[in-house]
């Protein structure tokens, strides 16, 4: 055989024996370099899984811790009494001295109504719906006017605890801040919260007395953050944040829709008023003319209709300029 061929066979047997051997050499390498890989991806699915399952777990948590601080704020709100409902106008009078005042300004308008010549069947209509609507009506008044109030500071309080947050401060110190350095009445009520931690209520339980004394959905929202925060914990500062620029939002919101309704509301008084206006013309220039009606039991009649139409006209039109924001 010449050599030529013995080469040639030679390097033929080389080749597979390279072919047979490098790549298995090679094909292990790769398969434990795709174990590998495939061991990572498993170990990176399973932290996933374990991420994915511990924020299920926090959302569950915020959720039920959430869901029973509303429900228990919903429950002391519904509950509000004379009493309360005196402290939420901000007023510090106690119930029983507001139910005497009431008692004394009805008695005042009968005996008004008895010198003014009234008949005596309709003076204690008038007492009686003196001495207890206009009480009423002063109080929703002034706690309209009181949360009003607090509603314009709070947005600047909760920046103040934000800031101290970001700083460093504990929330017991940022709130000390709120209680010296912010407007009333943010002030005294925020100074109440540190009261109720003074004789040992924890911060979830202290908070609450913010939404007894002022219900507002916004005062809802701050009281539910901090509560839900203390029990399940998370970055108070972003939450507060993020709570800021809703109040911020919500007050520039009913600003705006006090401007467009104010257009209403100047017709409304306008039109309310123009019966009252019209009778004290057409007194003057005929005197007798508007008389039968305060002489005779038809006028009186007629003008407890007219009273009546009225009281429905005003309440209609102060339900038309109302807005849910």
């Amino acid at each position: 055989m010449s050599p030529l061929v013995l080469a040639l066979l030679a390097a033929v047997s080389i080749g597979a024996l390279a072919f047979a051997l490098v790549p298995g050499l090679v094909g292990d390498s790769r398969a434990e370099k795709r174990k590998e890989a495939l061991k990572r991806d498993n170990g990176d699915l399973r932290q996933a899984q374990a991420n994915l399952k511990q924020r299920d777990t926090r959302r569950r948590t915020v959720q039920q811790a959430l869901k029973t601080q509303n429900e228990a704020l919903e429950k002391k709100r519904k509950k509000a009494g004379l009493q309360q409902r005196i402290y939420q106008a901000g007023m510090k009078i106690r119930a029983r001295s507001f139910v005497r005042n009431a008692v004394i300004l009805g008695l005042v308008i009968c005996v008004i109504a008895w010198f003014i010549e009234i008949p005596l069947y309709f003076v204690p209509v008038f007492g009686l719906a003196g001495g207890y609507l206009g009480p009423m009506w002063f109080l929703k008044r002034q706690t309209r006017r009181y949360q009003a109030q607090f509603l314009d500071e709070l947005p600047t309080a909760v920046e103040t605890i934000v800031r101290g947050v970001k700083s460093g401060l504990p929330l017991n110190d940022s709130i000390k801040v709120v209680a010296k350095e912010t407007r009333e009445p943010v002030k005294t009520e925020f100074a109440r919260i540190l009261d109720q931690q003074s004789v040992g209520k924890p911060m979830s339980e202290a908070i609450e007395i913010l939404y007894d004394r002022v219900p507002l959905p916004e005062v809802n929202f701050f009281v539910v953050v901090i509560a839900v925060q203390q029990q399940a914990g998370g970055n108070l500062s972003e939450a507060l944040s993020n709570l800021a620029n809703v109040l911020r939002a919500r007050k520039k919101m009913h600003a705006k829709v006090k401007a467009m309704s104010s257009e209403a509301k100047a017709s409304a008084m306008i039109i309310g008023a123009l019966p009252f206006v019209v009778a004290g013309l057409v007194s003057l220039v005929s005197p007798g003319y508007m008389a039968p009606l305060i002489s005779t039991t038809l006028g009186y009649l007629w003008l407890g209709v007219a009273a009546v139409m009225m009281a429905l006209g005003i309440f209609v039109m102060n339900r038309m300029i109302q807005f849910d924001v």
